[in-house]
């Protein structure tokens, strides 16, 4: 049966089926009402309200839709904004009595999604921020696992931590750190939103874990759901991220706003305690991809162009951002985790308290010239003199060979490591440990591209029981091979730890990670197969080059060989793509790649295809010098 929409006229929504009319409902009125005392006021569509006599047509069938009606009075009131000012006038006034019969609003539908062994209600519409007051994205899973083994890592290296969530939405992330991390952490989850913080204790409820609720008002705890009690209590606050990051100091911060995160580092880094960890995951990719480069000058004060290495350049703009803050605090930052995936940029770092370590990660920021012909691009040199031709410190020719300017300056960028090849070694550690099966394989992939090793069989066995581990963050490993020998004991060992960090960074400048990589298929040549990817690694490793693959792009290659030699190489190993006697392209063909390739064949097999060759080096030889080739 069809039924109309008691809240609009015919003419703009039209009868229909039970399922159509509950979703306009949800919403076009629900998602916009007003809540007082237990009860809704609509938004109505209805021709309720008076309408001037001067009006006519569409102006006047504009100004009868969308208004409210209050409970209290019989005003009617277009925007939702002056709505709740009108209630809150009356509330002052002690005038809370409705003068009309009023239906109780009906519990919203709500599902149960389940992730991790962690039960969380969403309302409808959940994964539309515009629409909901609590949103959950379940495309982020990856991202909530990668924070959880972040934040297991340092859950082993001292016990308990103060972790925030300071963007709670549904509390997942939370929940998620305090069933599995149990008594090593004491978890805090905050939301400004009034509806996301109700939604977070019922999540709490739904999980079997005790809450303790602070707000600036009130501070009170509850008592557990029905069921097994949970000896984990979970601290839930409403109020502004900043506000209670300047209040309270924490072992560890996850930001994730929707959007950009900068206007909350200045208070994640001014309490966080010293060899904390911030992560802060961006969602701003329209800006940082160089969709918007606008919004990225405006929000990160950065220049950037839209490159074939994008998404690292994204994530080097946001760990500048991430640098610049911790260093007005006196701080400094060691990256540990770097990831820039198709919906966000995830970046964790480590806090070093001292104005030297402070100056030591502003000083990794620099400028980038970048090149427009050939994609070449190098980190300008440190100091602050002006270079007479600052095209000299590129390594390509493009200046000379091109007419006009040909490279464009991007940044301020960081200059620095992107990866921590120990700590990452540690949470594919956490991972298997907690069966995150999703984040195993990107782990793996990050430890090769910290490595800066081709892709191998990464073991998942305990770094504590290696003979020669690497020394992960600023903690060193002593003779007794345990993990409690990762541990800071005292301020000062914690200083004398901070400054060998410190030497040890001096010493291993001279072994940069390449920064930046490049992509075969946009240096490929045209009429041209290439080699197979894993092929071309073995072939660059062989030339003398350190090389790996990267996760910011499945055809991506991170070496510390310059283009001309990327090119040489791919070019050395290409083999021409030809259909009988045509071909496209120079001829490389006749090369070592090639002559390794050939499998066993019979003699009239090698006869035809050496045939073959002549036939096609006459054409391109012909095709290139005709007039000789005439002569001849």
């Amino acid at each position: 049966e069809r039924k109309p929409c008691p809240l609009c006229p015919e003419e703009k929504f039209k009868a229909c089926f039970s399922h159509k009319l509950h979703r306009h409902l949800q919403n076009l009125h629900w998602k916009v009402s007003v809540e007082f005392e237990g009860f809704r006021m609509c938004i109505c569509h209805l021709p309720c309200r008076s309408v001037k006599p001067s009006l006519v047509g569409d102006q006047a069938f504009s100004k009868m839709g969308a208004h409210y009606h209050c409970i209290i009075c019989s005003a009617t009131i277009t925007r939702r904004t002056d709505m709740i000012g009108h209630i809150n006038r009356h509330v002052n006034k002690g005038e809370t009595e409705s003068r009309f019969i009023t239906v109780p609003a009906p519990k919203s539908s709500r599902r149960v999604l389940k992730e991790s062994a962690t039960d969380v209600q969403v309302l409808p519409n959940y994964s539309t921020p515009q629409k909901t007051d609590s949103y959950f994205n379940p495309k982020m899973k990856l991202n909530r696992q990668l924070i959880f083994c972040a934040l297991a890592v340092l859950a082993e290296e001292r016990k308990p931590i103060e972790c925030l969530d300071a963007f709670g939405a549904t509390g997942i992330m939370g929940l998620q750190w305090a069933k599995h991390l149990r008594s090593s952490v004491k978890v805090t989850i905050n939301d400004c939103n009034e509806k996301s913080v109700t939604m977070i204790q019922e999540n709490c409820h739904l999980n079997k874990m005790k809450v303790k609720v602070n707000t600036k008002e009130e501070d009170n705890d509850e008592a557990v759901g029905d069921g097994e009690e949970n000896t984990d209590t979970i601290e839930v606050t409403k109020m502004d991220a900043n506000v209670i990051m300047h209040l309270r100091s924490f072992d560890f911060i996850h930001l994730d706003p929707f959007g950009t995160s900068v206007n909350y580092l200045d208070s994640a880094f001014r309490n966080v305690r010293n060899l904390g960890i911030v992560s802060l995951t961006s969602t701003d990719v329209s800006s940082l991809y160089a969709k918007a480069q606008h919004v990225a000058l405006r929000h990160y004060g950065c220049n950037i162009v839209r490159t074939e290495y994008y998404k690292e350049l994204a994530a080097r703009i946001v760990i500048a951002a991430v640098a610049r803050a911790a260093a007005r605090c006196n701080k400094g930052i060691e990256v540990l985790l770097t990831v820039a995936l198709e919906h966000f940029v995830l970046v964790v770092v480590r806090v070093l308290r001292g104005p030297s370590l402070a100056d030591d990660s502003a000083k990794k920021i620099r400028y980038l010239i970048h090149c427009q012909w050939c994609e070449e691009r190098i980190f300008q040199k440190e100091g602050n003199m002006v270079e007479e031709n600052p095209y000299q410190q590129l390594p390509c020719d493009c200046h000379g060979s091109m007419p006009g300017k040909t490279a464009v300056v991007l940044g301020p960028l960081w200059s620095g490591a992107l990866f921590n090849t120990g700590f990452l070694r540690r949470m594919l550690l956490e991972a298997v440990q907690y069966g995150l099966d999703e984040a195993q394989p990107l782990l793996k992939t990050l430890v090769c591209e910290a490595e800066c090793t081709p892709l191998k069989h990464v073991s998942t066995h305990s770094p504590y029981d290696e003979n020669k581990q690497e020394e992960c963050g600023v903690y060193i490993k002593t003779p007794n091979n345990s993990a409690e020998s990762y541990l800071v004991h005292g301020k000062r060992k914690g200083e004398e730890l901070m400054r060998n960090a410190a030497k040890r960074q001096k010493s291993e400048g001279s072994s940069e990670h390449p920064a930046f990589y490049y992509n075969i298929h946009r240096h490929s040549i045209k009429g041209m197969n290439m080699p197979k990817l894993n092929k071309f690694l073995s072939y660059l490793s062989e030339a003398g080059y350190r090389v790996s693959r990267t996760h910011f792009d499945p055809m991506g290659v991170r070496t510390n060989a310059p283009l001309a030699q990327f090119k040489t190489v791919l070019m050395k190993y290409s083999t021409p793509t030809y259909t009988g006697a045509q071909a496209e392209g120079p001829l490389h063909l006749i090369g070592e790649a090639q002559a390794g390739e050939e499998v066993q064949a019979t003699a009239e097999d090698a006869e035809f295809l050496e045939e073959d060759k002549c036939r096609v080096a006459a054409t391109v030889l012909q095709a290139q010098h005709p007039v000789h080739c005439a002569a001849e």
